[in-house]
């Protein structure tokens, strides 16, 4: 009986420790932007042109 009561404050300790834990996630605004994150990787980025170590038509003689 004596390990039951154990085994139950361990399990509420546990569990009020992560529900404190999702408290603090939401006060700190980890769920703030959901939407973005998943959509982030459909779009596509900004292809940059390669630098031109050698440009005749800026050449200035």
């Amino acid at each position: 009986m004596s390990a039951m009561l154990i085994l139950i404050a361990c399990s509420l300790l546990i569990a009020g420790s992560f529900l404190a834990a999702f408290i603090w996630s939401i006060q700190d605004d980890q769920y703030e932007d959901d939407y973005t994150p998943s959509i982030r990787m459909l779009l596509d980025d900004k292809e940059e042109k390669p630098k031109e170590l050698f440009n005749p038509s800026n050449n200035k003689q």
